[in-house]
């Protein structure tokens, strides 16, 4: 299959610079799988939505709801370089064993090892050494003078938005860009299917005999970054980190057992669970994931889908194009676009059963 498969038209309007006025007023598409039958919706209707009988077990039992609870970091820090002023933001990743910080730096090839910066707090930097992948994705290495942590970020640093977002971050950003339930931080963007959500939204859902169930995946730039192969069989993603506990990987192993259907609530949950399932439950613990879904794939753990829409050529188009069938997949979004949705992580969503 070819990258340039996985395209579509999509008028810059409809990319979603804003979150909606309120969260959980955004419209949801659903559709069929079997059937390819499309409705349109509001997200404050799901409980209503999951309590129809193609979501029900064969007794009768409703779904399992599966969420990712990491919590966005506020990772984007602005440096000035001490040999020439000028201004260079980092996008804070991950921190290792030596307290050195894997970023992703703008210009990064004038970014040389060696290279000394100041922070907010007169806190000095140096890069230490730079990595560039096979996939020519380059990264640097960032050590401080005095640790950071994430008192630090929520201080001086910003919310991470992601590229096609065409301003600066502001305050609503640091909550309306993070979970209701987000609880375990360390991501470096939002798991923003579950944007939509809000304690009402929750308390419906569960009022309404809807069980939830969580992970924890820490989403890194591998689920965002460009797929730059012609081939998308070519295309290596990028390492991410994610736990499943105890109790959440009982919970899920009872799911299974009782042949209730299990709801990925976001690309982020789903490729957690497609990564940690086995022929005798769940992998628990904390993991790593390179998974790359894409047509052809054979699910095992999830039985539907509720995510936002995608962007052209991404590795998450190809994600809900191997759930749904990818026609299937473009001719919903052209669907979408006539009628006007939102698109991308601050737009409207879509449930795939």
């Amino acid at each position: 299959m070819k990258t340039s498969d996985f395209f579509f038209d999509l008028p810059e309007n409809l990319i979603a610079q804003y979150p909606s006025k309120e969260r959980g007023q955004s419209r949801l598409m659903t559709l069929g799988r079997e059937t390819g039958v499309r409705t349109h919706t509001k997200i404050d209707q799901l409980h209503e939505i999951l309590c129809g009988r193609q979501f029900l077990n064969p007794s009768g039992k409703k779904p399992l709801l599966v969420f990712n609870d990491t919590k966005v970091r506020k990772a984007r820090l602005k440096g000035k370089a001490l040999e020439t002023n000028a201004l260079a933001e980092f996008l804070l990743l991950d921190k290792n064993e030596n307290n050195e910080w894997k970023t992703i730096v703008q210009r990064a090839k004038r970014r040389k090892p060696g290279s000394r910066y100041i922070f907010y707090d007169s806190n000095g930097a140096e890069i230490i050494r730079a990595q560039i992948t096979k996939a020519q994705d380059e990264f640097r290495y960032l050590k401080f003078e005095k640790d950071i942590d994430d008192d630090f970020l929520d201080r001086y640093g910003h919310i991470p938005l992601p590229s096609y977002i065409k301003r600066d971050d502001i305050e609503s950003d640091a909550q309306r860009y993070q979970t209701v339930y987000a609880k375990q931080t360390g991501s470096a963007a939002s798991p923003t299917a579950g944007l939509h959500f809000t304690q009402e939204i929750l308390g419906n859902l569960s009022s309404a005999g809807i069980e939830s169930a969580f992970v924890t995946l820490h989403v890194g730039l591998g689920t965002f970054f460009p797929v730059r192969s012609e081939n998308i069989e070519d295309h290596n993603m990028h390492e991410e980190k994610f736990i499943i506990t105890d109790d959440n990987a009982a919970i899920l192993e009872n799911a299974i057992k009782e042949k209730i259907k299990i709801i990925a609530v976001g690309t982020t949950s789903l490729r957690s669970l497609e990564s940690a399932v086995t022929d005798n439950g769940f992998k628990r613990g904390w993991q790593n994931t390179s998974i790359f879904i894409y047509p052809g794939y054979k699910f095992k753990a999830v039985d539907a889908l509720f995510t936002n829409f995608h962007t052209p050529h991404s590795t998450l188009l190809m994600l809900v194009s191997a759930f749904a069938g990818k026609d299937l997949i473009l001719e919903s979004y052209a669907e979408a676009v006539r009628e006007e949705y939102r698109f991308f992580s601050y737009g409207d969503a879509m449930l795939i059963y």
